[in-house]
């Protein structure tokens, strides 16, 4: 009786063939070889030998035996597959792309647990050449924000060029939690607000100490300031981004997929065209361009002269070229460096640096990139302002 079942079984159909290679994962892409259109052909004859087409990302691909192997286990194991017959070709560059697209798509979802909160807004500020005022743009948003009364993270994930404890004046290493496991980021009270701060600045012996790390180490290091750092509460988190689009950029993508970017340029055309380059990276990561910031734009004498010692038009041509919004343009003013210098940032003072910096800093908040919680950011504001009357000496 079984053995006429057995032969009244049919080989499975093309069809159910193509389910079961969905099993199959490209082991460099991490995604279904089905999925990423790979598979280009499947047909099961009637005496059971199925033919397979399979197109590979490069024609010399060194994973083509695993590959390879995986197809013929899971597919033999199906009743009445007698045999498999293989032939390989190579993706076309558009289905390359289409399938670098849907591998970049599918790490983004499954991106890995952080201590960086849900609610928590995340600003990366990046660039595509150092020397642009990256830094300092971060350390002035950061702290102008707070200022109104946030409670912001700030990550210096820039971490051969670290220079975010210097230029907001905190000192000292960074504390933790034995039993938890978790490092404790060092604090900074701004007006009603509080900055959480962490860098490589806070676990060398002192700022000339050079790092001579390579890219893995290097991704590792902001890999635990995103897992291992207990941020607690946060309602921004701005990370200074290294210049360029090398592994942090891309490792800091994969686990903060719900980050969006500000692209820091200057006036000159050199900075305008490698920026471009972030923005697209970006994009590549699905992470959302926010905006483009000018920074060291012209600087205007006391007799109302302007001086465009860096060019001009960079941020306009970048925010035309990469179709986001230009938010702002910081003029040259001596106070950026000698606030950056004594810890003091400038968004704090009076001056024309300090006034474009908070008119981007209410843009931000009103419309660009507000807070996600407002209920619970409103009810600390008020707590803030009723604890610093009760305080207060009348």
């Amino acid at each position: 009786m079984s053995e006429n079942l057995e032969e009244n079984v049919t080989p499975p159909s093309s069809d159910h063939i193509l389910g079961i290679l969905r099993g199959v994962i490209d082991p460099e892409l991490g995604t279904s070889i089905v999925e990423l259109g790979m598979v280009k052909h499947v047909e099961v004859n009637s005496n059971g030998v199925v033919d397979i087409e399979i197109a590979l990302t490069t024609a010399g691909c060194p994973l083509k035996d695993q590959i390879k192997r995986d197809v013929r286990s899971r597919v033999t194991a199906l009743p009445k597959i007698s045999d498999i017959r293989f032939s390989w070709s190579e993706l076309n560059s558009d289905e390359k792309a289409a399938a670098m697209a849907k591998a970049r798509l599918n790490v983004a979802k499954s991106a890995p647990e952080t201590e960086i909160p849900p609610t928590c807004r995340v600003l990366m500020v990046a660039s595509g050449k150092g020397g642009v005022g990256k830094s300092s743009v971060t350390v002035n948003l950061a702290t102008g924000l707070a200022e109104k009364g946030f409670v912001v993270g700030v990550m210096d994930a820039d971490i051969w060029g670290y220079s975010v404890p210097r230029m907001l004046g905190v000192e000292g290493r960074l504390g933790g939690n034995a039993e938890e496991g978790k490092i404790s980021p060092n604090e900074k009270k701004v007006g009603l607000g509080l900055l959480k701060i962490v860098s490589m600045g806070f676990l060398v012996d002192s700022e000339e100490s050079a790092l001579m790390w390579r890219g893995l180490i290097l991704n590792r290091a902001v890999q635990h300031f995103c897992q291992d750092v207990a941020w607690g509460e946060l309602d921004y988190l701005l990370i200074d981004m290294p210049p360029g689009t090398g592994d942090v950029q891309m490792g800091l993508a994969k686990l903060l997929p719900q980050a969006e970017m500000i692209v820091v340029t200057t006036p000159s055309l050199a900075a305008q065209k490698v920026a471009i380059r972030v923005a697209n990276m970006g994009r590549a990561n699905y992470l959302h361009v926010i905006g483009v910031i000018e920074n060291m734009s012209a600087y205007v004498a006391p007799d109302g002269v302007k001086h465009e010692v860096f060019g001009s038009g960079g941020g306009e041509n970048l925010s035309r070229s990469i179709e986001a919004p230009l938010i702002g343009s910081i003029p040259l003013d001596g106070d950026v460096a000698t606030g950056g210098d004594a810890g003091d940032p400038v968004v704090l003072k009076e001056g024309p640096a300090a006034s474009a910096y908070q008119e981007i800093i209410e843009n931000l908040i009103s419309d660009l990139a507000p807070p996600i919680d407002m209920d619970g950011c409103s009810a600390r504001l008020l707590d803030a302002v009723e604890s610093a009357l009760k305080d207060a000496d009348f």
